[in-house]
């Protein structure tokens, strides 16, 4: 299995020869030089920064240890960076640390209508870059795909001035893809998937605007909330034992567990007669994997691995 991997060497004295211009969901925004002060919000975008080694452009990181653990990888990326917030981003916290950008998405700390917004942080020279896959929260777009992780760290390469080792990046990424996919079996049909992230209730899942639908199918399975014209989303349990899923993908983070998720659904005797229960196929990704980042190449691995056999 391919190993996930971030590079920390800072890369020092980067620069614009001439302004550049890149377009953030439905906005163009144009920097003069790189931003000196920059902000991530949440663990995957955070990585993003990572592994382009741009800790040397960052004040700091907002919204992962209220909702999640950094494993090992990330607590080593931004051992030098404070988290300045638990949870989303204030105005106010990012004003406090003099921030000049900030990286995040929508329902990844910003919201629309909310108070951290593009618009409310223009005024305090805080230039914002949106994750692609969120752009669907304010704009149409196409289905979640691999190309929205490129583009964002197409994108960061370009206002940080580290454009070669991006594309390097992306490079690497398309080989190892098109590896995986290499191996999924042709002329069969593909492995129906649900995604489960959360709640009993009503689950929240995954909709054909969420990474995970770019990675299962890249899989060869085919996500059986596709038609759901949603990223991430609530929905019914109805629709889930009508569609009988081979795999469920369990989203792990939060209170609950993976492991307590798998075993309410192996334990409700109205999911008893769904195939993955059944067959007890379930597939456990880190949301720092199942959301866009360097981490998705592996994911489809994971997936693969899981829907087809080692």
């Amino acid at each position: 299995m391919m190993k996930f991997t971030l590079a920390f060497t800072l890369i020092a004295g980067s620069a614009l020869a001439d302004p550049v211009t890149v377009t953030s969901c439905n906005r163009k925004l144009t920097f003069d030089a790189p931003p000196q002060a920059a902000v991530s919000n949440d663990v995957n975008l955070t990585e993003m920064m990572l592994v382009l080694a741009l800790q040397d452009h960052m004040v700091g990181y907002t919204g992962i240890s209220g909702w999640k653990t950094l494993d090992p990888i990330i607590r080593e990326g931004v051992a030098e960076l404070p988290e300045l917030t638990a949870r989303y981003p204030t105005k106010e916290v990012l004003i406090g640390a003099d921030a000049d950008f900030l990286f995040a998405g929508w329902n990844y700390g910003l919201k629309v209508g909310g108070e951290v917004t593009p618009e409310t942080l223009e005024p305090f020279g805080i230039q914002v870059y949106e994750l692609t896959e969120s752009c669907i929260h304010i704009m149409d777009k196409p289905p979640a795909s691999m190309e929205d992780m490129y583009n964002d760290i197409r994108n960061l390469g370009a206002i940080f001035g580290v454009s070669d080792r991006a594309e390097a990046l992306i490079s690497g990424w398309q080989a190892e893809l098109a590896e995986i996919t290499a191996t999924v079996p042709e002329n069969t049909d593909p492995v129906r998937v649900f995604v489960y992230d959360s709640g009993e209730d009503a689950p929240f899942t995954a909709g054909r605007y969420a990474m995970p639908n770019a990675m299962i199918e890249a899989a060869g399975g085919v996500n059986i909330m596709n038609d759901v014209d949603k990223s991430w989303t609530r929905t019914g349990w109805e629709p889930v034992i009508e569609r009988n899923p081979e795999v469920i993908v369990i989203i792990n983070y939060g209170d609950v567990t993976a492991e307590e998720k798998r075993a309410f659904m192996r334990n409700n005797p109205a999911f008893a007669d769904i195939d993955a229960v059944k067959n007890d196929r379930f597939v456990v990704l880190e949301y720092v994997v199942a959301t866009p980042g360097p981490r998705n190449i592996a994911a489809v691995q994971t997936l693969a691995n899981a829907f087809w056999g080692e």
